[in-house]
């Protein structure tokens, strides 16, 4: 996910709360840097590619190979100053996220979720926030897009721990956005004929500010 306008060694497994969430707001400055060190920036595939159009093959192998991945996939997020970042969106066909992204406190959240499942809310928990959204993926476009302020995510961690992880305002709008990412869906297959037309209309009348994978 873009910003809005406005060692794996070193990563270790996140504790938990008291309800069983993941507790992704300690030490993020030092896990960011050292999955970052680790890794080397990839460029970013943009709609149109086929890898973004289709659900991702879940994660059924959690060695060496995803931590490096995962490695890449922080890296890759840094270099393009984005907040979130899906794996289909290096062109790696696999259901794993990361992100190192705010909520509307201030509160910065850093993690991994593999093969993520948004937990469906009760109507009274669904309350709509309508701001911008952009994707690293529809480069320098943005739209508004009403999305619940609230979301909590299940899946595993890089290491195949099961993992809870809830967030509010921005920070539930990246679960969200990343999560529809690995099903198959860009933020603009959300919007109307219209407003997609629009920021396809943004995105080609402007140079986007990291490297990106042309389609043929």
């Amino acid at each position: 996910m873009a910003q809005q306008d406005t060692d794996q060694q070193h990563a270790g497994v996140l504790p938990v709360d008291d309800e069983g969430f993941v507790i992704d707001t300690g030490e993020t400055e030092e896990r960011e840097q050292a999955w970052r060190r680790a890794g080397t920036a990839r460029p970013i595939t943009v709609v149109g590619n086929p890898v973004l159009h289709k659900e991702c093959k879940d994660v059924t192998e959690f060695g060496e190979e995803l931590q490096q991945l995962v490695a890449d996939m922080f890296a890759s997020q840094h270099a393009a100053e984005g907040v979130g970042l899906a794996a289909n969106q290096i062109g790696v066909d696999l259901k794993v996220f990361v992100y190192d992204c705010p909520d509307d406190e201030g509160a910065r959240h850093t993690g991994v979720v593999c093969n993520p499942k948004l937990v469906e809310l009760p109507t009274e928990r669904r309350r709509l926030d309508d701001s911008n959204e952009g994707c690293l993926s529809v480069p320098t476009a943005y739209a508004p897009l009403a999305r619940p302020d609230y979301a909590e995510v299940t899946g595993q961690d890089e290491k195949g721990n099961p993992v809870r992880v809830r967030g509010t305002g921005y920070f539930a709008r990246c679960l969200q956005h990343e999560t529809d990412h690995l099903y198959g869906y860009l933020y603009i297959d959300r919007l109307s004929k219209r407003e997609r037309k629009d920021a396809l209309r943004q995105m080609a009348e402007n140079e986007p500010r990291y490297a990106v994978v042309p389609n043929d």
